[in-house]
């Protein structure tokens, strides 16, 4: 590679939601920022959750110096213990989003890291980079945008932001470094685009805290449950000063809720009356109106706690007509049925429930378009690549910016392995590489194209067939009936006469060939292909097919 280029490389969080990560790269030094999760698809079963592909970094992980994270949120960190595991570098974030990481490292005791902590305006000298870290607003606390100094000019990743004119924490994002910045020169942005597609600005987080008043006030004789991230710090923070406000004991539940408190007090991101915290097992001792259980659940997952509880299988919490809900949270995309889901099931209940719809009890931490325009007038860049989203994110993002004046020929829509090349005069695409999905499943680590996937797939369509036959060594025959369970094939009521059916036809076509001395396999493929052809023709349909045979 020319020395006076740098090379970027898109290995998540474009043209998707999640698993961000981005590479730079100049000469033989690589920086990583971020490295994030995204949560399975429905045709992804069994999946846990889904990583960046990291085989360019795997290859050339002696160049990788640093792995710098924007902020604490799982697409974001979520990644780290698979990375880590392969790559031994150090990782830099501020102090909460650290604390996050060490909590998730925990359940990865082998793997051995390095952090280092940083702060907003600290710059961080690496080889050829010179990285400055920048305040930025965001749902979750110690948020930065990053100015990455390259010897082809500067680079502004602005990781998720939004602009909010009431930060919980008091401190803006730093519009007027982005403005310095903008002055001394700006070659490239790379811009979040989450919200592009949402006019105007995004509710300030103390609009969400003036809502949340309101309903504490009109509801003091309930039992009051909250649903938010478990991550949005500053909102914990808003619930818990009005619990105190309003002489409300608090209880947390969900191991996320309870993991990120902790981190929150302890590092002091969280300031909270701790003789008002009890324990989940112990509301029964308190009257509805002393109580507000903070809980997991607001995007309606299977086994968090507020589904547990709309479906009466929470130990110690039965909801009934004196509860209110709140989802403090808006559905991500893709999670509506299952929120809404668990709403329909805790009206059925007798519950009261408040979600988005109904009331300002959300704020988004992404900036809307807005907010997004403040950022390029104040950068004024020379070229520009719009980041995290879908490529509909993208599209309108690239729109935004050519209608304040950048040219088409200077933007670039990133897509999952792409490599861009920048000069101080120039940008183009370089090449591709390998990128896209790695599964966790449990401790398995697998792709889009593995055999565990398309069996899986097949199960859940087709179902399974298992065919037992006992063969006489000596004779060639077929002793006793075949033994045959199917699971997922026919209806009840049609089986019988299935599977007498199927025992038939095996008997039949085994009965034609001579078997005496036959290889197992050979036999056990005759079978699997009869029983297949068998039941497509009775159904349509293309289930497993597992052939025992059994020599005596």
């Amino acid at each position: 590679m020319n020395n006076n280029k740098l090379k970027i490389t898109f290995l998540g969080g474009v043209g998707e939601i999640g698993k961000n990560m981005t590479a730079f790269e100049y000469n033989n030094e690589i920086i990583v920022v971020d490295a994030g999760l995204t949560f399975p698809d429905d045709d992804l079963p069994g999946i846990d959750i889904v990583v960046p592909d990291i085989s360019y970094l795997v290859a050339n992980k002696d160049k990788v110096k640093a792995i710098i994270l924007t902020h604490g949120h799982e697409d974001h960190i979520g990644g780290l213990p698979f990375v880590l595991d392969q790559i031994k570098a150090p990782i830099y974030g501020t102090r909460l989003t650290l604390a996050l990481v060490e909590n998730k490292m925990k359940e990865y005791p082998k793997v051995q890291y390095k952090a280092i902590t940083v702060k907003p305006k600290n710059i961080l000298k690496i080889g050829s980079f010179a990285v400055e870290f920048i305040k930025v607003s965001h749902s979750i606390a110690g948020s930065l945008a990053l100015c990455i100094s390259t010897p082809v000019g500067n680079v502004i990743h602005t990781g998720d932001f939004k602009i909010d004119f009431e930060p919980i924490d008091g401190v803006m994002t730093d519009l007027q470094r982005f403005g310095e910045l903008g002055k001394k020169g700006v070659n490239l942005l790379l811009c979040e685009s989450t919200n592009v597609c949402r006019k105007g600005y995004s509710m300030s987080e103390k609009s969400v805290g003036r809502a949340l008043e309101e309903i504490f006030e009109k509801h003091s004789k309930n039992r009051i449950f909250v649903a938010t991230f478990a991550s949005n710090i500053h909102r914990l923070q808003q619930i818990l000063n009005l619990a105190e406000k309003f002489g409300r004991k608090v209880a947390f539940t969900g191991r996320s809720m309870i993991n990120i408190s902790e981190v929150g007090l302890k590092i002091g991101e969280i300031s909270f009356n701790k003789n008002n915290l009890i324990d989940i097992d112990k509301i029964d001792k308190y009257a509805d109106n002393e109580l507000l259980i903070v809980t997991t659940g607001s995007q309606g997952e299977p086994m968090s706690a507020l589904t547990r509880m709309a479906a009466d299988d929470f130990k110690g919490i039965k909801i009934g007509e004196n509860d209110l809900i709140v989802f403090s949270s808006s559905p991500i995309p893709g999670n509506e049925k299952s929120v809404y889901n668990v709403i329909n099931a805790l009206y059925q209940k007798g519950a009261d429930v408040i979600y988005d719809e109904l009331s300002d009890v959300h704020a988004s931490g992404h900036a809307c378009q807005e907010e997004i325009k403040i950022i390029h007038s104040l950068c004024k860049p020379k070229f520009f690549m719009p980041i995290h989203g879908e490529y509909r994110h993208l599209r309108m993002h690239k729109q935004l910016a050519m209608a304040l004046g950048m040219e088409e020929r200077n933007i670039i829509l990133p897509s999952l392995g792409m490599q861009v090349e920048l000069s101080p005069n120039g940008m183009k695409k370089s090449g591709v590489v390998t990128a896209g999905q790695r599964l966790i499943d449990g401790y398995g680590v697998g792709d889009m194209d593995s055999n565990v996937l398309r069996e899986r797939k097949q199960l859940s369509e087709d179902g399974i067939c298992v065919v037992i036959v006992n063969i006489n060594n000596v004779s060639g025959s077929v002793s006793g009936d075949p033994f045959i369970i199917t699971r997922g094939v026919v209806y009840q009521d049609e089986a019988e006469a299935f599977v007498q059916d199927a025992k038939n036809m095996i008997i039949a076509s085994l009965k034609e060939q001579d078997l005496r001395g036959a290889e197992p396999s050979v036999i056990k493929n005759t079978i699997r292909r009869n029983v297949s052809n068998f039941i497509f023709k009775r159904t349509k349909r293309r289930p497993m097919i597992l052939s025992i045979v059994l020599l005596n």
